[in-house]
């Protein structure tokens, strides 16, 4: 892929981030030490600050940790790298948003694949409650263009936050019809959070820095490599509501999008078209193979997420949660809706709870009838 065709863009404020972020990323930096392994240190140490300051004895103790990983958190050389990395970053304005972040879109804490670090730009809330992702070809014919900039203009109402990836086609349109429309809207990047791909968005990219934002996982300077933007994808995915896909042909990007948010349970909604169109295959497959539901304005979407009843950001569908669990309850009924089963490990990192708080959550849940304990610590609903 032609790195010439990527562009920096530096016009915006200088970000301030917390001394605990050098830490963060300094974490990310350890090698052979992947997002896993950072929410297991995380877990046992409460922060990222005290995993350096953890001895080798405790270290040593956490699963997954060995003596060579030990070592490289005790030398503390990925923190002198993290603190330069830190300050380029706080020159274009990005902000460090680390899983356990109030910021950190709740929609990925909920996933098991969630990158524990990302790299933003802009001033979105993004923790929406009404947080559409809509996807497509980048080949958009003017059926799926008009189709986008009419249904985006139906959404305004609602008060959402709308997510796509910034590519070309649909995913471009989405961007300026939510601008036009004066809703927030984030772009989900395959590149590093100072370098836009394509080029020739940048201008709109800018402008959705002053109503919504840029998003990504990869460091600084990370180039538009083919293999980041399928893991782009489930960003996309991940931190929505609901999916949306507008146009797509069979095998193209936008389906891998719809079947990470079915794998996620999310809610996945396609548009459909001319059977005839090789653009309006994958959605109409989607559809008969009941992988998506079908939509063709969006009162079908604000009626099929019970929107429709509530306008101020709360999501009205008291049928979508179980009744009479307290909100921490009811993190770790969602986690294991979302995983199908979990140690109670990873019930803690993903809750951001302490493990024996987890312990008596789950006790409770069980006496409950709702969740069931399996063999080797690991927990499942009913």
């Amino acid at each position: 892929m032609n790195t010439n065709t990527v562009n920096q863009i530096t016009q915006n404020p200088i970000a301030i981030n917390s001394p605990e972020k050098v830490y963060e990323l300094a974490l990310t930096m350890i090698p052979g030490v992947g997002d896993v392994l950072i929410k297991l240190l995380i877990s046992y140490c409460g922060s990222a600050s005290a995993v350096f300051k953890s001895n080798k004895v405790k270290l040593l103790k956490i699963p997954g940790i060995g003596e060579k990983i030990a070592d490289s958190i005790i030398q503390n050389k990925s923190i002198e790298a993290a603190e330069k990395a830190l300050e380029q970053i706080n020159k274009y304005g990005a902000k460090l948003l680390f899983f356990t972040d109030k910021s950190y879109p709740e929609g990925l804490k909920q996933i098991p694949d969630a990158p524990v670090l990302l790299y933003y730009r802009g001033n979105a809330d993004l923790n929406n409650k009404k947080t559409i992702s809509i996807v497509g070809t980048r080949n958009a014919t003017e059926y799926g263009k008009s189709f986008v900039h009419q249904f985006i203009s139906e959404l305004k109402k609602i008060n959402p936050l709308i997510v796509s990836g910034l590519a070309y086609g649909i995913d471009y349109h989405v961007h300026k019809a939510a601008l036009e429309n004066n809703i927030p809207t984030i772009g989900v990047m395959g590149t590093g959070i100072n370098l836009i791909y394509p080029a020739a968005h940048k201008n709109t990219a800018l402008q959705m820095l002053a109503n919504g934002g840029l998003l990504t996982e990869f460091p600084l300077d990370t180039t538009p490599d083919r293999q980041n933007f399928p893991a782009r994808n489930r960003i996309v995915a991940g931190m929505a509501d609901a999916t949306i896909i507008i146009e797509a042909a069979k095998g193209g990007g936008a389906l891998i999008t719809a079947e990470i948010a079915n794998s996620y349970n999310k809610d996945v909604f396609a548009v459909p078209g001319n059977v005839n169109n090789k653009f309006s295959e994958g959605c109409n497959d989607l559809i008969k193979n009941n992988k998506a539901q079908l939509i063709t304005s969006a009162q079908d979407l604000i009626e099929f997420m019970n929107w429709d009843q509530d306008s101020s950001g709360i999501r009205a569908s008291a049928s979508r949660t179980p009744l009479g669990l307290n909100p921490e309850e009811l993190k770790i009924y969602t986690l294991l809706k979302v995983n199908n089963e979990l140690l109670i490990d990873e019930i803690s990192w993903k809750a951001q709870l302490p493990i024996n708080k987890v312990a008596s959550l789950l006790l409770t849940l069980e006496f409950q009838g709702i969740v069931k304990a399996l063999p080797g610590k690991k927990f499942k609903l009913k």
